[in-house]
């Protein structure tokens, strides 16, 4: 739930809750739009969190730039494309209700694991295991490369909302909409060296814990806990079972998950180098640039994990804009949360 402190972080108050407060979720009354010109059958709302699809099917594997990446795809082969990535400590099943829903819009949706999650593979081991952001920008620029997807809306959330801002502000002809749960999220190592009120820096304990030869054994050790207690904290109100986790958590096995975990948050916080062939990328990055895309953000009205205010990101989209705020306890992992308002969302901004 690694949402970034960048140079507005001092206005940032979001707070990551200690404990659990495990309650029944009522039901999100949205229903999925129709998408123009597409399947007028489409899509009846999801209850909301509580999971009415339990897997993708047969999943895909592609070699791709570094990787060899496994992914979901749903929906008609010529559809517009869609492509949905997910963050830490979550992975592709955050979007098993989101995905049938686009399909039978006339989607074709793509759900890739990023590096270090689920079939998600490098194909050389003497590959650098980098987490930094720009690199899982360059990953899906691959992936969409290797599909031989020209453009695609966009989506995500955590590391996968900061991901869709990077492609957005590095390849914006790859992209024809975004939508991206709390905002414009794009960061850097400087910005990041300055202090936060003690509320969010407290939100961000994991970071620092990472940053030790400890934090980084102790994940290692525990990560199967150590994420269904980051559930807990970012969603309280998700009443998730032990069967929705354990299906995420298999993802979690990959043989460099630990390791691009804990660069991605070393990188952060400057206590990790990144590589210098994604310096520039990086530096154009930092720069904070405006996205001139039309977008759609989100936020959870329970979220639980530190993230900034709509207001704070408000000039960094200049194009056609919505912002949208999920009550009924809806928290930070929202595409399976409240996948129906997620689909809406991005079948809106394909509209707009």
């Amino acid at each position: 739930m690694p949402i970034e402190m960048n140079q507005d972080r001092r206005r940032f108050f979001g707070t990551a809750a200690i404990a659990a407060a495990a309650a029944q979720l009522g039901l999100l009354n949205s229903a999925v739009a129709q998408a123009g010109d597409a399947n007028p059958g489409a899509a009846a709302a999801v209850t909301a969190g509580q999971g009415a699809n339990t897997s993708f099917g047969a999943l895909k594997q592609i070699n791709a730039g570094l990787l060899n990446i496994g992914y979901a795809e749903a929906g008609p082969a010529n559809g517009p494309a869609v492509i949905l990535l997910h963050g830490w400590p979550y992975d592709i099943y955050s979007f098993v209700d989101v995905a049938p829903l686009l399909a039978s819009a006339g989607y074709r949706v793509i759900v890739p694991y990023l590096r270090g999650y689920g079939t998600t593979q490098f194909l050389s081991s003497e590959t650098v295991r980098n987490g930094q952001q720009a690199v899982v920008a360059v990953d899906i620029i691959a992936l969409m490369d290797a599909l031989k997807i020209d453009k695609a809306i966009l989506g995500g959330f955590d590391w996968g909302a900061r991901t869709v801002a990077a492609m957005a502000i590095l390849w914006p002809e790859r992209c024809k909409a975004l939508v991206c749960v709390s905002g414009y999220l794009i960061g850097s190592p400087a910005a990041n060296k300055l202090p936060s009120p003690p509320a969010a820096e407290y939100a961000f304990w994991y970071q620092y814990y990472f940053a030790t030869e400890t934090g980084r054994a102790g994940y290692d050790k525990n990560r199967h806990d150590f994420n269904k207690l980051i559930w807990h904290t970012a969603s309280p109100k998700w009443n998730f079972s032990d069967a929705t986790f354990e299906r995420t958590a298999a993802s979690f096995s990959n043989p460099d998950h630990v390791a691009i975990v804990i660069h991605n948050y070393r990188w952060r916080i400057d206590v990790a180098e990144g590589e210098s062939k994604y310096d520039d990328l990086e530096k154009r990055l930092a720069e904070r640039p405006a996205i001139a895309l039309p977008t759609i953000t989100m936020e959870g009205e329970a979220n639980g994990a530190a993230h900034p205010p709509a207001a704070a990101y408000r000039a960094k989209f200049t194009g056609k804009y919505d912002y949208r705020l999920i009550g009924n306890g809806m928290g930070h992992n929202l595409p399976q949360e409240a996948p129906d308002a997620f689909a809406k969302a991005v079948i809106d901004v394909d509209h707009f």
